[in-house]
């Protein structure tokens, strides 16, 4: 007994308190820092080295996970929009794919109402479009066509046109898991849009992340207590700046691991632990919903994806195959007489560039952003459901397995700062307050 009050008898109070003090600060200037190190910036900012770029080529593979190396950089990118496509592609594959097919999203956007948008918008171009396709495929018959042969023509075209659009939605339909392919266009908008990413996250974790920043003074403080204590048993002048390099790495763990960790309520003893992002996730899917299917799987989104994505070739000619009988229709019984007063070619010619534009005119209305707001509602109501019903270990391995593999550098940035604060402390206050 003696031995222990002549131990705290020793210490110099003001030193002593001034250690977990320190550490409570540094731990929450390193989690404050941390939490800005994943979000930003949302785009590469720094400046190139000659001859880093083939330099960095040898380097350990996780040196060249950091931003700009492969590049030639040396700069910064937040983790989270630099792993935007990663984070679209396990979205996917841990949570979009579970939702259901493609043909499940389009059907939630009621393809009935698709078709008479289209119609509503595609019918007073129609004049427009059946002139110039005859104007520059037969442009002497169209020009010998009486007003009332081609008014007619006009008439009947319009007629079919509803049973046109809704075979094409029909069509779209039926074979929308060949057109569309969720996880390339998710990645792709992820990718040209890393922001989308950090705002999943900070829209409905933000009072989170604020937490773990305040935590970082705590967890900093309560570690200092013990560095406090082996620095006044041993008097050694290393000793602060090594244990805070363990401090800063310890804190900044303990922050992520307050996020995530445990995926699902765990109790010991009286206290319950549950990390703060799965815990709420009703409220984490309702925001997650609402970005994806307000900015990602959109209507807008789904027809740019059908005409212009890598499959577009084949929705042209899928759609166009859908139209040609209802052309024929619309020509009706004068049909024979067409083929042959232009002749066979010159008739399929007329027809197909007829379906070749009226395919561009009828996905248009799918780019149409206000129509593609309205039905989102749909797409939202989905993905929230779906995603409620998530097991929390794959709700939080969604948001997590992006960044996993670069915390180390998360955890690397809290040594440094930690070791910056031993030093910082040392030169203040000196060795055991001497």
């Amino acid at each position: 007994m003696d031995a222990i009050a002549d131990y705290f008898a020793d210490i110099d109070w003001v030193y002593f308190a001034t250690i977990p003090l320190f550490t409570g600060v540094i731990g929450l200037l390193i989690n404050w820092s941390g939490v800005w190190m994943l979000f930003s910036p949302v785009y590469f900012k720094g400046f190139k080295v000659p001859g880093l770029q083939q330099l960095a080529k040898v380097f350990p593979r996780k040196l060249q996970e950091v931003p700009g190396f492969l590049i030639g950089g040396i700069g910064w990118q937040g983790i989270v929009p630099m792993r935007a496509a990663k984070m679209g592609s396990i979205a996917v594959d841990k949570a979009i794919s579970k939702l259901g097919t493609p043909r499940d999203f389009y059907m939630q956007l009621e393809p009935d109402q698709i078709a008479e948008h289209i119609v509503e918008v595609f019918e007073p171009d129609l004049p427009e479009v059946v002139e110039s396709v005859m104007l520059r495929e037969h442009p002497r018959l169209w020009r010998d066509l009486p007003d009332w042969g081609k008014q007619m023509l006009i008439e009947r075209v319009q007629a079919q046109l509803p049973a046109i659009v809704k075979n094409v939605t029909d069509q779209i339909g039926e074979h929308i898991d060949q057109l569309l392919d969720p996880k390339v266009m998710v990645i792709d908008q992820f990718r040209e849009h890393p922001g989308l990413v950090v705002r999943i996250f900070r829209d409905f974790g933000q009072r989170e992340l604020n937490m773990m920043v305040y935590f970082g003074f705590v967890f900093g403080f309560l570690l200092g207590i013990p560095v406090a204590f082996i620095d006044h048993t041993f008097h050694l002048w290393w000793l602060l700046p090594v244990l805070g390099v363990l401090v800063g790495w310890t804190t900044n763990a303990l922050g992520m691991w307050l996020i995530f960790e445990p995926p699902e309520p765990k109790r010991y003893g009286p206290f319950k632990f549950w990390g703060l992002f799965p815990r709420r996730q009703p409220e984490a899917a309702e925001v997650y919903a609402r970005l994806i299917a307000d900015e990602v799987i959109t209507l807008e989104h789904i027809g740019n994806f059908l005409l212009d994505g890598p499959r577009g070739d084949r929705t042209r000619r899928l759609l166009a195959d859908a139209m040609m009988p209802a052309i024929d229709r619309a020509v009706g019984p004068a049909r024979s007489l067409v083929r042959v007063a232009v002749g066979t070619k010159q008739f399929d010619n007329i027809r197909d560039s007829m379906a070749a534009e009226a395919v561009v005119r009828t996905i248009t209305p799918f780019r149409d952003p206000a129509f593609s707001r309205k039905q989102a509602e749909r797409i939202r109501n989905l993905i929230a459901a779906r995603c409620k019903e998530l097991p929390p270990a794959q709700f939080v391995e969604m948001m997590r397995a992006a960044i996993k593999e670069d915390e180390w550098m998360l955890y690397a940035h809290g040594a440094i700062m930690g070791f910056a604060g031993g030093v910082a402390h040392l030169w203040l206050f000196g060795v055991g307050g001497g």
